[in-house]
């Protein structure tokens, strides 16, 4: 189906962009007004955009339903500042609870149960239970809009960094294993980084990969291997030399079958295996090896 987006309700437009432009990472914002009132909100239009200078933007858009705005933006067009406090599955349910809309003259750090910690260059405090946050000087807000549902772009430039010692590894770098991320989904849905759900994907530095459109034909039309196979075998250089001197177990059984689609297919099978394992190399000789 086409959805023409002019055509299409407000209600109707914010359902479909948030369920698939998804994961969203959430900031989690503590702001001050001029008086010193202190408001603590989750947005999750929210994302990295410059690393020099170090610039992060947020949205905090306009209420749909009656066109009202934040508190958040509020208190950022009296007091330019922010702490961004990035949110773990450990916080994840205290988050949503902040996100009510209590009176402005609530503190939601002790509506959520959060413990404020004193910053070092900003007015607003920090959420001692975030594993990483950032202090923030909003450079520009840049409004997208005046009726409901118009975004209001936040634009931060980092100052200063807070992470906790337990999600470094001894480097003093960040291990994404030790992190379990909550992003936002569509509707009540979050979605959670865990060990068991991260992968990596190596890409070239300084190299370009040779393409798809540069792999033989048999294996750039295979039935078995998917794009993201190919994508893979595609990601090197050049096409590696045929090593003579390699063989297995599996690939020597495989060629000593009567030679047809079905041994083809079982080769690649195979190769496919090999790549998701890791063995990326090894899947290239066997793929070479039938040739």
């Amino acid at each position: 189906m086409i959805f023409d987006l002019k055509a299409l309700t407000t209600l109707d437009v914010q359902h479909y962009l948030q369920h698939i432009i998804a994961p969203r990472p959430i900031c989690f914002a503590s702001t001050v007004d001029k008086a010193g009132n202190i408001n603590l909100s989750p947005f999750s239009f929210f994302n990295l955009f410059s690393t020099n200078p170090p610039v992060v933007v947020f949205s905090p858009s306009r209420r749909v339903r009656d066109n009202t705005t934040k508190h958040t933006l509020q208190n950022l067009l009296e007091v330019p500042e922010v702490a961004i406090n990035i949110v773990d599955y450990e916080m994840v349910q205290q988050v949503s609870l902040a996100s009510c809309e209590f009176p402005k003259d609530t503190n939601e750090f002790i509506k959520a149960g959060f413990t404020m910690e004193q910053s070092r260059q900003i007015r607003p405090p920090l959420v001692k239970e975030s594993k990483a946050k950032m202090e923030c000087r909003v450079v520009e807000i840049k409004p997208l809009g005046n009726v409901g549902g118009a975004g209001n772009l936040v634009i931060c430039e980092v100052l200063l960094l807070h992470i906790d010692e337990t999600i470094l590894d001894g480097s003093n770098r960040v291990d994404q294993q030790k992190l379990q991320h909550v992003a936002r989904l569509g509707g009540n849905w979050y979605c959670k980084v865990t060990p068991d759900n991260l992968f990596e994907v190596e890409k070239p530095n300084t190299q370009l990969g040779l393409g798809i459109d540069a792999l033989p034909d048999d294996i750039r039309n295979s039935p078995v291997l998917t794009g993201n196979d190919l994508g893979v075998l595609a990601n090197a250089t050049a096409i590696p030399g045929i090593d003579t001197g390699f063989m297995d177990t599996t690939l020597s059984t495989l060629l000593q079958q009567e030679n047809s689609e079905e041994r083809v297919q079982a080769i690649h099978r195979y190769a496919q295996q090999l790549i998701r394992e890791g063995a990326v190399l090894k899947a290239w000789q066997v793929l070479l090896a039938r040739s």
